[in-house]
């Protein structure tokens, strides 16, 4: 049997929790590998931590300086000389642009590990596949992504998420929250087909559970409305309903919503509260302004109207929630549109996936504290076109 099919079908067969077991037991036989490690990417985004069994005693590595860092950044395999000859191959976990984490397999030498490092490869994409769906059945990879123990707001956000970095054809996306372990009502969601992309950035008002619960309100409710094939005007005034028949006004929801159209980059927006959009567009920074509507819940019945945005081949969009664009300086002075242009100039290089982290890093030093008073949000889009 073909090797690479053995480590296939073992994947594929074994139990949710034995991944890491499986995926070593046939690299070891049918590629000589002397020892196997999964590392999966945390919360914050600093630290790739090594999955095995609670309580863990491994040390987690860093995400940004060190091997497997490297292979997680650059999103490609990356060969580590070890000792005696031995090498040890870092492999992307990664599942349509989703990063989790990097498997590291160390061989017993150099002579054939070109000719293995695609298949090699492909298992580490396998094996990411497997993991997303072995959580639903299993916590040990979600445990594997803790540093820190979660708030129980930053819990059910985190499980609301639908990841945080995707790609296809047309575009790549990337998004973080900060503080990682603490969020409580900022949050992202995104949905494609073949022909549109829908997106939403919300900022939901309040602190811990309370927070959460306002922002797992809304967004269900607008899933509930999309999945439903409700026009995304319809889709806010559906959830606005819902959020206004359970608080009466006394909690409410900002929200930015996009419609594209894959194939033209035309999208239907609706702009109801504080998120914010800049674009970079052949190497300068704009902010993007639309015609401002009610918040989600705010009033009982309030209607919303979509308004029409272009994207174009090249594009770079950055979405930002309140908690980075109006973050003050110990002097007093917003973040706002100068600074976070200067960021977004200074990570152009960066791929979608990496600018989230780099410019809340950059809002970390503007801030001059590592603790935010409020959610910080930064979702990135790079729009390719078709």
């Amino acid at each position: 049997m073909n090797r690479f099919i053995a480590a296939e079908r073992a994947l594929r067969t074994a139990a949710p929790h034995e991944l890491l077991d499986a995926v070593r037991r046939v690299l070891v036989e049918q590629y000589t590998a002397e020892s196997v490690e999964l590392y999966m990417a945390d919360y914050g985004l600093t630290v790739l931590q090594p999955v095995s069994v609670l309580p863990h005693t491994q040390e987690p590595v860093s995400a940004h300086n060190s091997p497997q860092g490297r292979a997680f950044g650059a999103q490609r395999p990356f060969v580590q000389d070890v000792r005696d000859g031995a090498v040890c191959a870092h492999l992307p976990v990664t599942v349509r642009g989703d990063r989790l984490g990097v498997l590291s397999v160390t061989l017993p030498g150099g002579g054939h590990v070109d000719g293995s490092l695609g298949e090699l490869a492909e298992i580490a994409e396998v094996l990411g596949h497997e993991v997303v769906v072995a959580e639903r059945d299993t916590d040990i990879y979600v445990q594997a992504r803790r540093r820190d123990r979660l708030t129980l707001a930053a819990e059910m956000q985190w499980q609301l998420l639908p990841g945080r970095s995707c790609s296809a054809p047309e575009y790549e996306l990337g998004a973080q929250l900060e503080p990682a372990y603490a969020i409580f009502g900022d949050n992202f969601d995104w949905s494609a087909t073949a022909d549109r992309l829908t997106l939403y950035v919300t900022n939901g008002m309040g602190e811990g559970i309370e927070a959460s619960l306002l922002t797992n309100l809304a967004i269900n409710a607008l899933r509930n409305a999309r999945r439903a094939g409700i026009p995304i005007a319809d889709q806010a005034a559906l959830a606005d309903q819902a959020v206004y028949a359970h608080y009466r006004g006394r909690s409410y929801l900002s929200v930015l919503m996009f419609d594209f159209d894959l194939a033209t980059g035309h999208a239907r927006v609706v702009d109801a509260g504080s998120p914010q959009l800049l674009r970079l567009r052949g190497g300068t920074v704009e902010r993007v302004t639309f015609e401002a509507q009610l918040p989600l819940g705010m009033f009982e019945e309030t209607d919303y109207v979509a308004q029409e945005f272009r994207a174009e081949p090249g594009d770079r969009l950055v979405f930002v929630s309140d908690g980075v664009y109006a973050t003050a300086s110990p002097g007093g002075e917003a973040y706002g549109d100068t600074a976070l242009a200067r960021a977004i100039l200074a990570t152009r290089l960066l791929p979608a996936a990496e600018v989230p982290r780099a410019i809340l890093r950059e809002l970390t030093g503007h801030r001059g504290r590592p603790v935010p008073d409020d959610d910080a949000l930064v979702l990135c889009l790079d729009w390719h076109g078709r």
